[in-house]
């Protein structure tokens, strides 16, 4: 059974409507066999975090990762089918609470032409320095304390694109 991270929680006592969303550590082998992290920039304050969006229904977490991953990051791989961790975030000036659970997807395809390209910017940035390029301090916690696994994975079956 795989750890879980969970990160350190939102401040108690907020009256804010949840949102339920999925994200995806989205990770591949650089050509010097290193991990490497996709970052996504923020539509709106360009801040670098990962693909994440809405759990549609019907839809499982797992799904909702893999189909932000594409539509955000344009990339598609073999997705976590359990969530290695969660985190709460608000947006400011927003009445809304949103609660992720992330899942990890090891990149098995880059695509060209996605369904965000023209208004998302990103970047594949090393694993040990991605916790750092990221702004939430709690999906830098997710990042963490889930290197070890990635660089496991990367190692064992990672594809360089």
């Amino acid at each position: 059974m795989p750890s879980i991270c969970i990160a350190r929680p939102e401040a108690a006592g907020s009256l804010r409507s949840r949102v339920e969303q999925a994200g995806a550590i989205c990770f591949r082998a650089s050509a010097d066999n290193l991990a490497e992290v996709l970052l996504v920039a923020s539509r709106t304050s360009g801040r670098w975090g990962i693909p994440k969006g809405k759990i549609e229904a019907g839809e499982t977490s797992a799904f909702a990762a893999a189909r932000e991953a594409l539509e955000e990051g344009g990339v598609r791989g073999l997705v976590s089918t359990e969530a290695i961790g969660s985190f709460d975030y608000t947006k400011e000036g927003r009445e809304l609470s949103y609660h992720i659970n992330v899942h990890l997807l090891e990149v098995k395809e880059t695509l060209a032409d996605f369904p965000e390209k023209q208004t998302r910017r990103l970047k594949w940035a090393l694993l040990e320095s991605a916790a750092n390029e990221v702004s939430n301090p709690r999906l830098r916690d997710l990042l963490s304390c889930s290197s070890a696994r990635i660089r496991s994975q990367c190692d064992n079956s990672c594809v360089v694109s």
